[in-house]
């Protein structure tokens, strides 16, 4: 079965309620299971650091206007564990480079939980909108652990979508992360590397459908991100050789950038498709599908069922994000900022 219509009926299932649709045979599981405990001996055998705080705001140089306000949800990725400075981490990179884009400044706020699967997004999004501060733009980064905890792909999509929804519903902008291809990490031994390849991307596929059905855009962030994780993964990689490292989030960051300023309409390259990138617009699925193959790629909705994939060009962002500067509100508290 093609990975679209694998995604599709995911998707699909997740939409009316279905049962749990297995991303790996019933045959692999005794295999899977076997190299699991081979892969966890090496897998963390560092220690990867608490993500830093890097809350506040960015851009303060580009003068009073009004900032805009920038989120992040979802799970360790999202949060930046791994790096030991708040401008290495995903959410001060992402705030440093659309203020640059924009000449404003950018408020960010970061609510994602190291391990947290696609569940916890009910909780995030509750904690984000109970806040005095509503975003213009929401990025989401999931996955992983759903795969590598076994969630149900349904009910991770079904989590996701529900997510997505009530954040446009809010009047945010929503740019996901689709799940990371898992095969990239160093430790992990055929045929786990294959099984978790297969997965993950499934599950990004599948993630891509349900977002572009709620108004979101989806950016495929593949194999965490491109050819440079695979050229270099002691550079890409952290100390426990799973999440990323400072070089690895500024990648990653580099990816997401240009759709999270074309959503807000800062993006400065025309929405039109050019056919010499390999873009065009295709059935939803079929987009999603295509997406996973190569980490970068952007999937937005269009007249439904109909979908367009595009590839931004990536813009080089600062070597060292600015530290973020406490607001108001945090400096009366005495928190916020980084040191």
């Amino acid at each position: 079965m093609s990975r679209a219509r694998v995604a599709r009926r995911i998707a699909a299932g997740a939409a009316y309620g279905g049962g749990s649709i297995g991303l790996l045979g019933a045959a692999a599981v005794g295999v899977l299971l076997a190299e699991v405990q081979l892969a966890k001996r090496s897998v963390g055998g560092g220690v990867a650091p608490l993500p830093p705080g890097a809350d506040g705001l960015y851009g303060k140089g580009y003068g009073p206007a009004e900032p805009l306000r920038l989120a992040l949800l979802g799970d360790s990725t999202a949060a930046g564990q791994g790096v030991r400075r708040a401008g290495q981490t995903p959410g001060a990179l992402l705030a440093s480079g659309l203020a640059a884009v924009g000449e404003r400044p950018v408020e960010l706020r970061n609510v994602a939980l190291p391990g947290a699967r696609s569940d916890d997004l009910e909780r995030q999004v509750s904690l984000l909108l109970a806040m005095p501060w509503q975003p213009d733009v929401c990025v989401v980064m999931i996955g992983a652990n759903d795969v590598t905890h076994r969630m149900p792909p349904t009910q991770s999509v079904r989590y996701l979508a529900a997510a997505v929804r009530r954040l446009r519903t809010a009047g945010a902008e929503v740019v996901v992360g689709t799940c990371p291809d898992l095969g990239t990490i160093e430790p992990v031994y055929q045929p786990l590397r294959w099984l978790a390849r297969r997965a993950s991307r499934q599950l990004a596929a599948a993630q891509t459908i349900v977002v572009v059905e709620q108004g979101g855009r989806t950016v495929s962030l593949g194999d965490l991100l491109g050819p440079e994780f695979a050229a270099n993964p002691r550079e890409m990689f952290g100390a426990d050789n799973y999440h990323p490292s400072a070089e690895g989030y500024a990648t990653a960051a580099m990816a997401v950038l240009p759709t999270v300023c074309a959503v807000l309409g800062l993006w400065p390259e025309a929405d039109r498709l050019e056919a010499d990138r390999r873009e065009g617009m295709l059935p939803v699925a079929k987009a999603a599908a295509e997406a996973v193959k190569e980490a970068g790629t952007e999937v937005t909705g269009a007249r439904a069922p109909w979908a367009l994939l595009k590839h931004r060009r990536r813009r080089r962002l600062p070597a060292t994000a600015e530290a973020p500067v406490p607001t108001e509100e945090e400096a009366r508290r005495g928190t916020g900022g980084a040191s």
